[in-house]
């Protein structure tokens, strides 16, 4: 199985890493704009036996050769569904990061890409390929513990401020104009390059879509299987005490509700402080006030008590291997449906964090108190809210109706257009899809 391999820094080398190391892989490209980290996993990939690896700029190179079966994605966020769906008309099978997609429209597009090509397309969410989280969520579903009301997922890690660059020239190691790809950008300033994109909006997604993509995407698999997009979603948060050139929010409260009712909350937390809790996990909340506390590690809670009992679990239904076995099982069997996480999976569990995103976007300054969100008679939500408030209050000393939250509309969904409607829906529909540059463009998902 010949694979190339695209986005070379950070995720990257794990990719290489991953695919590299089994047996009857062929790391057969290696692309990305920056030459410096070209030459460099170039040289890493043939000392470790892959002999007549390449390396190329520019991924539609790779997509060319026939003898190339698959790629992997570990671009910046805004290159991942192109990439795909470009790799999808070449007929190559995908492995792609977290998030899928930059947005809702090129998520969907890709999904098309795929219904038509019948390729392989892995989603970058390891957990999928968990077979213990896997069975806890067989047993949810199956009412084991009754109905499930909330599921939970936290990307509480501690981060720092990026600072400001000022605009200046791309480095001469950069091809800037490949970098761009489809996101429309102005200027280059050197927090652009090579992690710090995470926290623009034209070309990441924050925390929310990134680090918490894989809580999210957990979080959404334990709803009820015949629930595909919300219907309702909101945020409330804000990017507090860095002062720094960054877009997107370092403190969030997400909600999603289905059409059944059942909710998925996010809680977004990066501002560090003495005695910072580190929460990268899910909960979940039933009906009759039962709970299970943690995904990896689970324990049920009865109704009203404080002690947990250890869920006992055997293996849930995964294509074994791992994240990278699985997707070269997948390859090679040529079956979408062994995917660990297939292409709707992914679009499923992107389009919540989205829609949470875009309602941040569209938010107004409201005080900094526990009463600033807008949750109407959802004591769940209020009271999530409230642990998120206090630790930013009296951990992070943000001081009460001082500083300011910025507080994000309901936004109404249809699952089935994947479009807004009502109060607030021609803003929301106009962050549906990015501009693209020429030469770049997402395709309509009926000429794909």
């Amino acid at each position: 199985l010949r694979i190339a391999v695209a986005g070379l820094n950070g995720r990257g080398g794990s990719h290489l890493g991953g695919f590299g190391g089994i047996k009857g892989v062929e790391i057969a490209y290696v692309a990305d704009p920056d030459s410096n980290a070209r030459d460099r996993r170039l040289n890493e990939v043939r000392s470790r036996g892959h002999k007549n690896c390449k390396a190329v700029v520019d991924i539609r190179e790779a997509l060319e050769d026939p003898e190339v079966d698959a790629i992997s994605v570990a671009t910046p966020n805004h290159w991942h569904s192109l990439m795909t769906i470009w790799a999808a008309q070449a007929g190559k099978h995908v492995y792609v990061e977290k998030p899928m997609s930059h947005d809702v429209e090129e998520g969907r597009v890709a999904v098309a890409a795929q219904k038509k090509y019948g390729v392989v397309i892995q989603h970058g969410t390891q957990r999928r390929s968990d077979k213990n989280i896997a069975a806890l969520h067989e047993m949810i579903k199956a009412g084991t513990w009754g109905k499930l009301k909330v599921a939970y997922g936290y990307c509480c890690k501690p981060r720092g401020g990026i600072g400001t660059k000022g605009i200046a020239s791309p480095p001469e190691n950069l091809d800037w104009n490949i970098w761009k790809g489809p996101a429309v950008i102005d200027d280059y300033h050197a927090n652009y390059v090579h992690y710090n994109w995470h926290w623009f909006w034209k070309t990441g997604n924050g925390d929310l879509n990134n680090q918490g993509t894989h809580q999210l995407d957990v979080a959404r698999w334990a709803i009820d299987d015949n629930q595909t997009h919300p219907v309702r979603a909101m945020a409330i948060g804000g990017r507090f005490q860095w002062n720094d050139q960054g877009e997107t929010p370092n403190t969030m409260f997400g909600i999603a509700q289905y059409p059944n009712g059942q909710y998925c909350f996010f809680n977004v937390r990066n501002v560090n402080y003495n005695g910072y809790q580190r929460q990268v996990k899910n909960e979940y909340y039933f009906e009759d006030g039962g709970r299970i506390m943690s995904d990896t590690n689970p324990h049920y809670f009865k109704p009203g008590s404080d002690k947990g009992e250890k869920v006992q679990l055997s293996g849930g239904d995964v294509t074994p291997g791992g994240c990278w076995n699985s997707f070269v099982t997948a390859c090679r069997e040529n079956k979408p449906e062994m995917a660990n996480g297939d292409v709707m999976d992914a679009h499923y569990g992107c389009v919540v964090g989205h829609l949470m995103n875009n309602s941040y976007r569209l938010g107004k300054k409201g005080p900094f108190n526990k009463k600033a969100g807008t949750f109407g008679d959802n004591k769940h939500a209020a009271e999530h809210f409230g642990i998120l408030h206090d630790v930013m209050e009296k951990g992070c000393k943000i001081p009460v109706d001082k500083e300011h939250y910025t507080v994000g509309p309901w936004l109404t969904f249809d699952p089935k257009t994947e479009r807004h409607t009502g109060e607030f829906a021609a803003e929301a529909n106009a962050l549906l899809k990015d501009p693209n540059n020429k030469g770049f463009e997402i395709p309509d998902a009926s000429k794909v």
